[in-house]
């Protein structure tokens, strides 16, 4: 079975920085483009990164760029999200997805996510 757990979150100060990861088994990691998406309570899904089959080609939205920073190691099958700078605007549940093809072409397979807060 795919899976993709998370790990990382947790509730951080205004300006602070996490590190998220997502381990994952069951599927030829580096034939799969990841990606980061977080949801906020009352609020849809929002992408925030996405990350190609070797990892030298990444993707941010405007609100993310320059402070998230997505990468992969294909060695341990994990992908990773630092982030920086982080604001209140910032507080979701963050889901660690596959792809469905070696460059980022949309969500696939989700985790569970793991949550987020700045205050």
């Amino acid at each position: 079975d795919v899976q993709l757990v998370e790990s990382g979150g947790g509730l951080v100060q205004p300006g602070g920085s996490l590190r998220l990861s997502c381990a994952t088994s069951g599927f030829t990691f580096d034939d799969y483009a990841l990606g980061w998406i977080r949801q906020a309570p009352g609020k849809g899904p929002e992408w925030v990164s996405d990350i190609n089959w070797s990892g030298d080609v990444t993707n941010y939205p405007d609100s993310v760029n320059g402070r998230f920073t997505v990468s992969r190691d294909n060695a341990k099958n994990t992908m990773f999200l630092q982030m920086n700078s982080l604001g209140p605007e910032d507080s979701a549940m963050y889901y660690c997805v596959t792809s469905i093809a070696a460059r980022w072409a949309g969500p696939n397979r989700w985790g569970r996510g793991t949550q987020v807060t700045v205050s």
